[in-house]
């Protein structure tokens, strides 16, 4: 937190000796890059001390930190050698606040693994219950998706078969949607047991703790994906081939958490429900799709 601190300093003075004339003398100059250099290397020296037992997700995020200070700090110097020196630019003074942001966060940054799987794992619940919150929405509209779309005075009504969902799409869909809505009730479980028993007291812990945090982000990609396919005009091939790297990435994680640390005896009863959830919607997935092999 300290070396962050020092840097955000660093840009602090940097800023202000190039804010008004008369222009800074070499010397000055010389001791300012300096003192900015050594900031940054202390930063740097910050991630790559981090030892990699600690965990990827943790280390991650560290870097991402890292790097966000950096390329702060080049764009700060960047900003300067370009604007003639006469008043405070607005540029300059946004470049100085990004990085007095970016050396702040740290502050925010998880303090070990599991904490760093937590963060992880809320992140792509989020991304996850937004996809599925879009996808009730264009349900709810109607037959039409794009019926806020205005129609064509020339042509008339809209009767293009792209434009809505036949009652055989609207059949696949519903299983579809249980499939997302397994997603997001697995991101939710897997989060709740890392918080309530998620370790990183030894590297089997750690160890366990990021191959959940891997596959886990393979989600909402995942999802993405499957919900783009449902959009008309449907593809049922495509929403059948979405659907089964869907199926097979929940099952992954559920596996992955089932054999792993945060999943006592007393866990493994949602992880047997959710299997067969998402089993189940995949099964009815292939018998609506069965026509289309």
């Amino acid at each position: 937190g300290q070396t962050f601190k020092v840097t955000s300093q660093e840009a602090t003075k940097l800023s202000v000796a190039f804010s008004r004339p008369p222009l800074t003398s070499a010397e000055d100059c010389r001791k300012l890059s300096e003192d900015v250099q050594s900031a940054i290397l202390a930063v740097a020296t910050v991630y790559y001390w981090l030892p990699k037992g600690q965990g990827t997700t943790l280390r991650k995020m560290v870097r991402d930190a890292t790097t966000e200070v950096v390329e702060g700090m080049i764009q700060l110097t960047e900003t300067i050698l370009s604007a003639p020196l006469e008043s405070l630019s607005q540029e300059q003074l946004i470049s100085t606040g990004g990085v007095w942001e970016a050396c702040e966060q740290v502050s925010n940054l998880p303090r070990d693994n599991q904490a760093a799987v937590v963060s992880a794992l809320a992140a792509c619940l989020s991304v996850v219950k937004d996809a599925l919150e879009e996808m009730e929405r264009a349900l709810v509209e109607g037959q039409d998706p794009y019926s806020d779309i205005m129609e064509d005075e020339e042509l008339g009504f809209r009767g293009n078969r792209d434009t809505y969902w036949s009652e055989a799409d609207r059949k696949l869909l519903s299983s579809c949607m249980g499939l997302m809505k397994a997603s997001k009730a697995c991101l939710k479980k897997v989060l709740g047991v890392v918080k309530a028993y998620g370790k990183a007291d030894s590297p089997e812990q750690i160890a366990q703790l990021d191959d959940l945090a891997d596959i886990a982000n393979e989600i909402s990609p995942s999802v993405d994906e499957l919900a783009l396919s449902m959009y008309p005009p449907m593809n049922q091939l495509a929403v059948r081939l979405n659907a089964a790297k869907l199926a097979s990435v929940l099952k992954k994680v559920l596996e992955i958490a089932k054999t792993s640390h945060v999943c006592p005896p007393s866990e493994e009863g949602w992880v047997q429900f959710l299997t067969g959830a998402v089993d189940h919607n995949m099964n009815k997935i292939k018998n609506f799709t069965q026509g289309q092999l």
